[in-house]
């Protein structure tokens, strides 16, 4: 077994305090953003009792990294944080990035908005010892913790969602090996929404099986503003990206809720024809499909308003939004089918390469490169002389023969005669007959030195 990143055996998270190696060494990776919540996460990873993760890989995702990410959090695990970075790849990039760079039979994905409970350690050794030899992957136990004082808003069950959501990575134990035979995580999901079902899909289609563990972790309601329902409505371009991937059934063997797309798609229609039919001075029908937007709208609204807290300022978001979520939605959800029109499962686009160094001299995963716009290359005065036919463009003049028809009947060819075109002589130069003399070959063979320059030409003194 190596060394940890200490160097030393007694540092090593690998063995422990009697210098036998635990069942099942694990890596943590966490990819994050720089949210301060980062902080909290570290700390509770640290105080979890248990054995230890051999490596923390901090895969910082931001566009532009000012510094490092503060790791004081890690306490005892600072020695073995070790900070990666992808500049703003997405979370499925981020995740490949901490992958590559595991070297323990297990990888524990935490995302940096959760708090692992304080047995977390112990429970995450047991999970990992009892999974069967088919087993690819272990599910922690997410819960949200809502208010007790009032009901919960749209947003905070949004979040509680979570707790019954299946394979999500915010706290998932896979085989290492397993996820990288998959594939890793397919980047072309760019949001945290849907990679973690894409992949469970994929173990489970290469005959893994994943369970669920005995482990806890906390995941808090993050702050928001009253328009984040809107910005969710991006993931209808994943689901579409799914259905394209996995087949429409995609969410019935993922475990994922159907959600309301199939309502959405109406109440647009409904609303498009309402306009529609308005702007043809159809009144009737316009007004009739306008009720039935309002019917559709009026549903959603209540249905996110009922369990909610009822107050002013939610039940005015829930109005607003209700009636933007349906079109937002469609669009997106159209977007991505244009988008990913011929997508095939299995074509990821993540970047396989090795991780590089940066002028800090920390690791980082250098940013996908794209396929170049190289811009077309036209056939040089050389090449064009190659591909020009030595006998000239077929045509009228280059003496072809057509059978000439004779005044007998048309079941009578026997007095047809080949009639020849009268062809103009041969040009001198070139011996392609019937051709006039071309300029802008003959500007390539002086330019190559085949052609004397013309009478009266004036050579450029040097």
């Amino acid at each position: 077994m190596t060394a940890g990143p200490s160097g030393s055996r007694a540092d090593d998270p690998v063995h422990d305090a009697h210098g036998q190696p635990p069942a099942e060494p694990y890596s943590v990776v966490i990819p994050t953003i720089g949210r301060p919540c980062l902080d909290d996460c570290l700390r509770a990873l640290a105080a979890a009792a248990g054995p230890p993760p051999y490596e923390v890989l901090l895969v910082d995702d931001r566009p532009s990294p000012d510094g490092l990410p503060d790791t004081r959090g890690a306490g005892l695990l600072t020695d073995r944080v070790r900070v990666l970075a992808t500049r703003g790849r997405g979370p499925a990039a981020a995740r490949n990035a901490g992958l590559r760079e595991v070297t323990t039979p297990w990888v524990v994905f935490l995302d940096d908005d959760v708090r692992v409970l304080p047995d977390w350690g112990t429970r995450l050794a047991h999970d990992l010892a009892t999974a069967g030899a088919g087993t690819a992957g272990v599910q922690g136990r997410l819960t949200v913790p809502l208010p007790d004082d009032r009901r919960p808003t749209d947003w905070e069950r949004c979040t509680a969602g979570l707790e019954r959501a299946a394979w999500a990575t915010a706290d998932m134990a896979f085989r290492t090996e397993a996820v990288r035979d998959a594939g890793g995580f397919d980047e072309r999901f760019p949001r945290a929404f849907r990679e973690d079902a894409d992949l469970a899909l994929r173990l489970m289609d290469a005959g893994w099986t994943l369970t669920g563990g005995t482990r806890s972790t906390l995941h808090p309601v993050r702050p928001a503003d009253r328009w984040v329902s809107l910005r969710t409505q991006r993931g209808n371009a994943d689901d579409a990206l799914m259905s394209r991937v996995h087949g429409p059934d995609w969410w019935s063997r993922a475990a994922a809720p159907r959600g309301r797309l199939p309502r959405h798609l109406a109440v647009t229609a409904a609303g498009a024809a309402a306009a529609g039919l308005a702007l043809a001075g159809r009144r009737r029908a316009a007004a009739a499909a306008a009720a039935l937007w309002a019917l559709g709208t009026a549903e959603f609204a209540w249905a996110r308003i009922a369990p909610g807290p009822r107050t002013a300022d939610e039940v005015t978001t829930m109005v607003a939004t209700s009636a933007l979520i349906p079109p937002l939605a469609v669009r997106h959800w159209a977007a991505g089918r244009l988008r990913h029109r011929r997508a095939t499962p299995g074509e990821a686009a993540d970047d396989r390469r090795p991780a590089q160094t940066d002028a800090e001299g920390r690791p980082e995963t250098a940013p996908a490169r794209r396929r170049p716009l190289r811009p077309r290359r036209h056939p040089g005065p050389r090449r064009a002389l190659q591909r020009r036919p030595r006998t000239g463009p077929p045509g009228p003049g280059r003496g072809r023969s057509r059978p000439a028809r004779t005044r007998g009947g048309d079941g009578d060819r026997s007095g047809q005669q080949p009639v020849r075109h009268r062809t103009r002589p041969a040009h001198p130069r070139r011996g392609t007959p019937g051709q006039p003399p071309c300029r802008r070959t003959d500007r390539a063979l002086r330019r190559l030195g085949l052609l004397p320059p013309p009478p009266g030409h004036r050579m450029p003194l040097p």
